[in-house]
């Protein structure tokens, strides 16, 4: 499942995190990349262990957790530290696939990862290009939020960044470890919760068959979660 997550961050927001990472010192992005990702990666991206990058992880971290949408999609037990890239003159990211497992560069903790997200930080005129291009069986999509915008989708997709040929492009880009590993089954669950949030405006929330159906709900996530 593919889903576009509006406004995780607010436009003030992406401002003022936007302020501390650009403040900062920048590195190649091949410093995260495995070696078969350094052919394919041109990119900059914040030390992962700086301070700029802790701090504004943290305020991902905190837009993620105030997000129901981003919470009923992913079932996230687990967030991995949200890292920074920014790509310009020409930069891009050829096809590739996430590692299955990601650690932190620490290794203090480490993910298998279900999905992988994309948090826009640049407003898609303020660059040429630069587009996420996301393959599943159903063809290629093209992603290209607006600024405080996030795509989320399973981290076993082939994906690319297209050549950026004006402006920069920046972007917060992490990885989740869901309660449930399977993306069919996260999509039932997340289809089933918003048509009972849905639901619950219509009918109320003490309506018996909606009762039923939450139950059926949480059954499944019983079944099926991993904690």
């Amino acid at each position: 499942m593919m889903l576009h997550i509006p406004q995780v961050l607010s436009k003030p927001a992406v401002a003022e995190l936007r302020a501390l990472i650009d403040a900062a010192d920048w590195i190649d992005g091949n410093a995260t990349s495995g070696s078969q990702s350094a052919l394919a990666k041109r990119n900059e991206q914040l030390p992962e262990g700086s301070e700029a990058a802790r701090l504004a992880g943290e305020r991902v971290l905190d837009a993620l957790a105030r997000s129901p949408l981003f919470v009923t999609a992913a079932l996230p037990q687990t967030v991995f530290p949200p890292l920074f890239n920014r790509y310009g003159g020409g930069q891009a990211f050829g096809t590739h696939i996430d590692n299955a497992v990601r650690q932190t560069r620490t290794g203090d903790l480490r993910i298998r990862s279900d999905l992988s997200a994309t948090l826009f930080l640049s407003e898609p005129e303020d660059y040429d290009g630069g587009e996420l291009l996301v393959e599943d069986t159903y063809g290629v999509h093209e992603v290209k939020l607006a600024a405080g915008d996030l795509i989320l989708y399973p981290a076993s997709s082939l994906h690319q960044v297209t050549p950026v040929t004006r402006g920069v492009r920046t972007a917060s880009f992490f990885w989740i470890q869901s309660m449930v590993r399977e993306d069919a089954r996260r999509a039932l669950l997340f289809q089933m919760d918003i048509a009972i949030q849905q639901l619950a405006g219509k009918v109320g929330a003490g309506a018996p068959e909606l009762v039923s159906l939450t139950g059926t709900y949480h059954n499944l996530l019983r079944m099926w979660a991993e904690v």
